[in-house]
């Protein structure tokens, strides 16, 4: 791809996850990747992932929301994996951890912690106005903010103290089904006394908080108690797909007065109605990625602007081409996105605005 190409932040990847639980090298090239893992059979993607360091490169995809997951399991068969205790998530979240450390050591990842080294690294990529670009940024480190996607795996208020010292700046309190600390995805339910107590700790740290995956009723207790800044990492439009993992109407409008932003999700199954995990394919469905810009147009229409929308893309989230637009066969293919929005007649402010400048203003604002 030519190096002549706006500046992409993607507010959601489980780099560490695909790294640690999936054995994924993801310093080297995506077609390595996908050749060793070609007899695998463990996982649906074995072969098909779309997300490594140097296509992210290719795609200048040059700032990434990164996580820390590991979710408990509560009880009863869940399709989502989780450990045993909150002591055996906290230390899969340490393993996660370690490799980013490895790969800051290695030069593939800087860590951004704050607003000197939020602007540092903009201006390195040649973005720290809407608009810059950058020439060959081979070799240069892709930046990350760390997040804590499921809070099942703070033990107590002081590791979450350690969490923030070791860098973490935003946080979901819930994932899928019954949490610790809040009900997610398929569940219902309030916060309880342990999930408050987390807002005022969330709040107190001065972390940003991520609604994403909290249940209908957690969602809305905790934009009543949390005062601090939010957003919507990765998540899609539930008129348009109706699942209780989307957000409906009501809820776009409750983070439009939050000043939030709303990361567009590409997991196919959240794209377009009706599909069946490992039966549909992107070909069946006719997927491609213009089916973004539909909930994209959807949330714009709410809010009255394009002021709320993001890019949170989740392409390594337990996923790969399988599951995912039909031209987006890799990560760089987000850069297919100015052109299918300025087709739909967003202006180049706009397009600014989804592809990094929205989400960099909740992380100014959060860290000023």
């Amino acid at each position: 791809m030519s190096s002549e190409l706006p500046l992409i932040v993607d507010a959601h990847l489980d780099l560490a996850m695909n790294a640690i639980e999936w054995n994924r090298d993801l310093a080297r090239p995506l077609e390595e990747i996908r050749q060793r893992e070609a007899h695998l059979t463990d996982r649906p993607d074995r072969g098909r992932g779309t997300v490594s360091i140097p296509e992210l490169r290719r795609g200048r995809i040059g700032l990434v929301v990164a996580t820390q997951i590991a979710r408990v399991e509560h009880g009863g068969y869940s399709p989502v994996p989780g450990w045993a205790s909150p002591a055996q998530a906290w230390a899969m979240t340490q393993a996660q951890l370690a490799w980013y450390r490895a790969m800051e050591e290695a030069g593939e990842l800087v860590q951004i912690r704050d607003l000197a080294g939020l602007e540092r690294h903009l201006a390195r990529w040649g973005s720290s106005t809407p608009g810059g670009i950058a020439g060959n940024m081979e070799g240069a480190p892709v930046g990350y903010v760390l997040s804590l996607e499921g809070a099942d795996s703070i033990v107590t208020p002081a590791h979450l103290e350690r969490s923030v010292a070791a860098g973490l700046r935003a946080i979901g309190p819930a994932h899928y089904g019954p949490g610790r600390y809040a009900n997610g995805t398929n569940s219902s339910g309030g916060l309880g006394a342990a999930g408050r107590e987390l807002l005022r700790e969330v709040e107190r740290l001065g972390l940003i908080l991520d609604v994403t995956h909290l249940c209908d009723d957690a969602f809305w207790e905790t934009l009543d108690l949390f005062r601090g800044p939010v957003w919507a990492s990765h998540h899609l439009c539930r008129a348009l797909v109706p699942h209780n993992r989307q957000l409906s109407d009501e809820m776009i409008r409750a983070l439009v007065t939050r000043d939030a932003v709303i990361g567009m999700a590409l997991d196919a199954w959240m794209m377009v109605p009706g599909w069946v995990r490992g039966q549909t394919t992107p070909a069946d469905a006719g997927l491609t990625l213009a089916r973004i810009v539909d909930h994209i147009d959807h949330v714009c229409q709410i809010a009255g602007s394009a002021r709320h929308v993001g890019i949170g893309s989740d392409l390594d989230g337990g996923f790969g081409t399988e599951q995912t637009p039909q031209d987006v066969d890799r990560i760089s293919g987000l850069q297919r996105l100015p052109a299918l929005l300025a087709a739909r007649g967003y202006t180049g402010d706009d397009v600014d605005g989804i592809l990094r400048g929205n989400f960099l203003r909740v992380l100014r604002a959060a860290w000023r």
